[in-house]
């Protein structure tokens, strides 16, 4: 007669236990993720009420999965409300995607050649928060030439590279980002009414590019142009400044044309969709 055993042991593989320990990991995983994303797609912050909230979770374990983010510097927590918000890290591992992409390697013979066509200095910039950052330049020959330093930031309201990532954002993202910045005056000529601003969009959307009147620097003028992912989204904006002197509005009027130009084969050249018409 076979002697069976009442508890035989467990087969070969995945122990007792493993399979519950691995759902929760993922679980985990999964929850870190989300709060993650909630926080990128806040401006401000987040308290840890809203936040949970947001995620649909217990305060107690979003504190914890903070906790755990917060060690590991992917988010922090600062301000007088103690909100949360996305950490260095966090922003490390997001910027290997550009470098993976490539992104201002293959941008810059577009920009060398709007330097070249236009005979001014090229720009290229990409959306950071509420503002737009600098962060590649092809300069040009001129003795007097419009140069920015790169990493430095300007408005979205009053720049060309801004305007034209601003004119591309969806309705409601330029909604938030007026409540929260406003339009402050920097020169005469910014654009400080919600009204002027919300027509000044429309015709950036109809035409493709975007035109700064000394609205950022006096004596300076730039013309600009969205350039967009697969999706039809903005990734960053093609601008050529130079000095009003060599900038009239017959020039301008030419250049915007260019510049929209190419910043569509940019875009095709990135696997992008272009949403303007020619």
């Amino acid at each position: 007669m076979v002697n069976r055993l009442s508890n035989p042991p467990p087969r070969r593989g995945r122990l007792p236990g493993e399979a519950g320990a691995a759902t929760v990991q993922v679980q985990s995983l999964t929850r870190g993720l989300s709060l993650l994303e909630a926080l990128a797609r806040a401006e401000r912050g987040l308290t840890l009420t809203d936040l949970s909230q947001r995620v649909e979770l217990a305060p107690s374990t979003t504190h914890r999965l903070l906790a755990t983010l917060e060690k590991m510097g992917y988010v922090y927590q600062g301000g007088e409300l103690g909100r949360w918000y996305v950490g260095l890290q966090a922003f490390t591992v997001g910027t290997s995607f550009l470098a993976n992409r490539d992104f201002v390697a293959q941008s810059h013979p577009y920009m060398r050649r709007l330097m070249e066509q236009s005979g001014e200095t090229a720009n290229l910039g990409i959306l950071d928060g509420t503002e737009a950052v600098f962060i590649d330049q092809v300069q040009c020959r001129e003795m007097m030439r419009t140069i920015v330093k790169l990493g430095s930031r300007v408005p979205l309201h009053a720049s060309g590279v801004g305007k034209a990532i601003f004119a591309a954002l969806p309705d409601d993202e330029i909604e938030a980002i007026l409540k929260v910045k406003g339009l402050p005056r920097i020169t005469g000529n910014t654009i400080t009414s919600p009204e002027t601003m919300w027509s000044a969009i429309r015709v950036i959307r109809q035409r493709g590019w975007s035109f700064d009147d000394e609205e950022h620097a006096l004596s300076t003028r730039c013309v600009a142009a969205p350039f967009y992912n697969e999706h039809a989204e903005v990734l960053g904006a093609i601008s050529i400044a130079g000095p009003s002197s060599r900038l009239p509005d017959e020039r301008i009027k030419q250049l915007g044309p260019l510049v929209a130009h190419i910043a569509e084969d940019l875009t095709h050249r990135l696997g992008g969709r272009w949403p303007h018409g020619r």
